[in-house]
């Protein structure tokens, strides 16, 4: 790899429009917010950001505008998100020639789930045929790859350097913490990012970073310097947000908190609903209680 990304990558909302289509020029405030807010890096066409409903030009288009954006500040990671090896191949291909720094990669996990040996045979394939560094996406619940599968794989094919680990169960990210020490391992358990910050992980990508960018690296920073007094404050401020968030409409959730911290207000693409207006109505009372409302929207203008 350039660079090994680390630290709060936050992954960025699509921006839709009304219509379903994508504006491209407000990819490049969301970069400059979450840059001035201190971010490590960024990543785009992940689930945050819809990336399985995005077409190939989509893809590519955004992940381009992402990087244009970033102007070399921060990393870019490209999500992808699709059900066979060959498409997932055609995407890498699609930003090789971008300054992407890895590519964030779902296991296949439609109706069928694939044995082991064809799991790892995928990300084989993906490396071998794009010669970019992938980052395993472990999220999908039928489709879940075991600690000991992870690692296997990461031994085999040099060019997964690392896992985006995302489930409740923070046992399984432990043990994959201790098998795969020189890996790069990525907390997604998004309720749980203080303990696993406290576990060792090399970095978080996931949904909260992006409602709550702020409080999120300062979370990162303090567990740094050993202040755990103010990150288990941050941390029970974040779970609230978390709690307010997550649900079947996680990306809209997502785009709404970050609309009122002064990004321009965008929309999920169907059959994604909005956010509702109970959800609404938590998700700014845990940003009031994080002191996001207000300066963090004047960092973002």
């Amino acid at each position: 790899m350039k660079t090994r990304p680390t630290g709060v990558i936050p992954p960025m909302t699509t921006p839709f429009r009304k219509d379903g289509e994508i504006d491209f020029k407000l990819v490049a405030p969301q970069v400059d917010w979450l840059i001035g807010a201190g971010s490590h890096g960024m990543a785009a066409g992940g689930s945050t950001g819809e990336g399985h409903t995005l077409d190939h030009d989509e893809y590519r288009d955004l992940v381009a505008a992402t990087v244009e954006a970033a102007k070399g500040r921060a990393p870019v990671i490209a999500g992808i998100i699709v059900d066979s090896t060959r498409d997932a191949i055609r995407r890498g291909r699609l930003v090789r020639d971008l300054d992407v720094a890895a590519l964030q990669v779902t296991p296949v996990h439609y109706l069928f789930k694939p044995d082991e040996q064809a799991m790892v045979d995928h990300f084989r394939r993906m490396a071998d045929e794009t010669g970019m560094p992938i980052i395993i996406y472990n999220v999908v619940p039928w489709s879940y790859l075991s600690p000991a599968l992870l690692t296997r794989i990461m031994n085999e094919v040099p060019l997964v350097v690392g896992v985006k680990q995302s489930a409740g169960d923070l046992k399984l990210f432990a043990d994959l913490m201790m098998m795969a020490p020189d890996k790069l391992i990525y907390s997604a358990v998004d309720a749980l990012m203080y303990p696993s910050y406290t576990l060792g992980a090399h970095g978080s990508i996931a949904a909260i970073l992006s409602a709550a960018p702020h409080a999120s690296i300062e979370l990162w920073n303090v567990v740094k310097a050993d202040n755990h007094v103010r990150a288990l404050e941050l941390h029970k401020k974040l779970l609230t947000l978390w709690n307010a968030i997550v649900s079947d409409n996680l990306p809209a959730c997502t785009r709404y908190a970050q609309s009122l911290q002064g990004l321009p207000a965008t929309f999920s693409r169907a059959p994604m609903p909005e956010a509702s207006p109970a959800q609404q109505a938590a998700i700014r009372k845990a940003l009031d209680g994080l002191g996001a409302l207000g300066g963090s929207r004047e960092a973002a203008e």
